[in-house]
């Protein structure tokens, strides 16, 4: 009978370890994320420092950066749609890099953040290919990396709801 307490000590210990072992699994969602979205701010901000200093981008892969990014789609209310886009992936990397750090406020405001961003690519997507008929490779791979922002906040969501 005297080690029914070193049992009950080595179950909790245990029952911890595993309720400890899906954090750093989250976390390395988080990184990812934040990693992620890096990528999409150097798009966005290559674009916006074209956009504002009235250079055409070239597209190298698909023809269309000019027809797209020079459309009436391209500014709202006077700003750069890729000055927004830089700020919205600049606010990504800053929630997903908090939250790998544990704040959880900042893991909850990050899959509004993410979800509005995939909206807004759904609809650019359906602007260039029905609207404007043209694709911008730049504009593409904001959308890919929103998409994969996207799966990574699923992941992170069925992760710490286990």
């Amino acid at each position: 009978m005297s080690n029914t307490p070193n049992f009950e000590r080595a179950v909790s210990v245990t029952q911890d370890s595993i309720a400890n072992s899906t954090r750093p699994r989250s976390t390395i969602l988080y990184a990812a994320a934040s990693v992620t979205s890096l990528v999409g701010l150097g798009d966005a901000i290559y674009l916006a420092v074209e956009h504002v200093a009235g250079r055409s981008v070239q597209c190298t892969l698909v023809s269309g950066c000019s027809e797209v990014l020079s459309s009436q789609y391209a500014s709202v209310r006077g700003i750069p749609l890729a000055l927004i886009g830089a700020i919205a992936y600049f606010s990504v990397f800053s929630l997903a890099t908090l939250a790998a750090f544990g704040y959880k406020g900042a893991g909850k405001l990050l899959t509004p953040m993410v979800g509005l961003m995939f909206l807004t690519s759904l609809w650019l997507i359906y602007l260039q290919a029905f609207v404007i008929k043209a694709f911008c490779q730049f504009c593409l791979l904001s959308a890919l990396v929103t998409f994969i922002l996207t799966g990574l906040v699923v992941a992170i969501i069925i992760r710490e709801r286990r």
